[in-house]
């Protein structure tokens, strides 16, 4: 997924005019998320801070500043619709990227930070939280 991605859900957010059929969306997005391996559904993949049980994986990478891969997973429909979001939003980009882009802008542009319940919104932020550690990590 590339910048083009985020900029098509974007586009079709902005389609959508009832917040039902964006929620709707958002549980679709989930649906196209790569299959998460069962082994990586353990306490060191497990994203803490959320309500739901959400999984995410860094991928194997190489070099100083890599472009950095995740797999993700959730037990909640909606969810694993806002890990497929926040992974479009994050895929493709190096390590140093991902540290400098903070997603709020486009939570902000979707109106999601003003209609997810505050667990989700708190989880939603938990996702990001360890993406940017993971970044943080490949760069050392």
């Amino acid at each position: 997924m590339t910048d083009s991605k985020i900029d098509s859900i974007i586009s079709d957010f902005e389609f959508l005019d009832d917040w039902e059929d964006r929620y709707r969306y958002v549980i679709d997005l989930g649906k196209d998320l790569a299959p998460y391996p069962d082994d990586a559904r353990g306490a060191e993949y497990k994203v803490q801070g959320c309500v739901s049980q959400v999984w995410l994986k860094r991928l194997p990478y190489q070099g100083n500043d890599p472009v950095l891969t995740f797999l993700g997973d959730s037990d909640a429909h909606i969810v694993r619709g806002l890990v497929a979001l926040v992974l479009a939003f994050y895929e493709g980009k190096r390590a140093s990227e991902i540290i400098k882009t903070d997603p709020e802008e486009l939570l902000k542009t979707l109106g999601l930070d003003e209609h997810l319940t505050p667990q989700r919104s708190n989880g939603l932020r938990a996702m990001i939280t360890r993406i940017r550690a993971e970044a943080q990590e490949a760069l050392l």
